[in-house]
């Protein structure tokens, strides 16, 4: 079990690795074409931060390990809005723009919803492929709007820019791949040996994908954002969480089903039903004053409600 542990972090480690050296040469790239930083927050980041949930979740549906892989995701947007938001609100209190709560914190409920209906329909409750191509074309849709709302353009002023344009793109490019290699490994060590820790400890796929495993793969988004809020990029960090829980959706899920149908558990409904009254809650929160901020105050709530979650996942698996 001790190697078991060796790998695990190994794994961690891959990932964290992984995603950093991704999401640098993403940055780089979206930096040279200004891309807006809200944009990167949206997508360039969150995509980049939510690549350890797409390979340790499709990796764990590949090897038949359904729970982990559904397990995951709904741990780590829970992680992400509970702890990872709330951390950052305890640093500085976010101000979140009128856009985010009219557009995208409704739009991640609806995601939710909508998964939590496809999971739960028919008698087999699995999550086929035609409905994982839904979620990817939402995927699609989500990318568009954001590509439209920040009106991309690309500018070159001479041919000394385009050579140096062409030096960093190679570079991004190749930082890109050596990310994904990370990912790949780090995916199949973290997978691996935590099912077998799981195994050997009685404990349960689901648990340990709603706890070890999502706060693994969420560090990403951790470490992204609190960095973004301490450097006055406030935009960029709620960029980042919000964007990461709508890519785990319609992203992971949305390719992981569509490789391999995932079979849904209904022991999730009530996580899912946790998410949603967390995101309904802080949409209120947020319109429900001038500001639009999360307050310090509302931070430490969120925190605290993501360490009793925890333990009480912890004591009915003890029980």
């Amino acid at each position: 079990m001790f190697l078991n542990f060796i790998f695990i972090f190994l794994g961690i480690f891959l990932l964290l690795k992984g995603a950093d050296i991704l999401v640098d040469g993403a940055s780089n790239i979206a930096h040279k074409f200004n891309i807006s930083e809200i944009v990167i927050g949206f997508t360039i980041i969150s995509i980049g931060t939510s690549l350890p949930e797409l390979i340790v979740s499709l990796t764990s549906s590949l090897k038949n390990y359904s729970d982990m892989a559904v397990g995951n995701v709904i741990g780590s947007n829970i992680s992400n809005l509970f702890l990872i938001l709330g951390i950052c609100s305890l640093i500085k209190p976010l101000k979140l723009k009128d856009k985010t709560i009219k557009i995208e914190i409704p739009l991640v409920i609806f995601l939710t919803a909508l998964f939590y209906i496809l999971a739960n329909n028919g008698d087999k409750k699995v999550i086929t492929s035609f409905e994982g191509i839904i979620l990817l074309l939402f995927c699609i849709l989500f990318i568009l709007y954001n590509i439209i709302i920040a009106k991309i353009s690309f500018k070159t002023n001479s041919l000394k820019e385009n050579k140096e344009a062409e030096n960093i793109l190679l570079k991004s490019i190749l930082k890109i791949i050596i990310g994904i290699i990370l990912l790949k490994y780090g995916g199949d060590f973290t997978v691996d040996n935590t099912s077998e820790v799981a195994i050997k400890l009685g404990i349960s796929e689901k648990i340990v994908s709603l706890t070890i495993l999502s706060f693994s793969t969420s560090l990403p988004e951790l470490v992204t954002s609190v960095i973004a809020v301490l450097k006055n990029e406030t935009d960029m960090a709620i960029g980042n969480i919000m964007g990461s829980n709508v890519f785990n959706i319609v992203l992971i899920l949305g390719i992981t089903s569509i490789i391999a149908p995932i079979n849904y558990s209904v022991k999730y409904n009530n996580d899912i039903i946790i998410f949603l009254v967390g995101m309904i809650l802080l949409l209120i929160i947020s319109s429900s004053n001038k500001k639009n901020n999360i307050s310090k105050v509302e931070g430490i709530g969120y925190v605290s409600s993501y360490i009793i979650y925890i333990l009480s996942l912890i004591y009915i698996n003890l029980c």
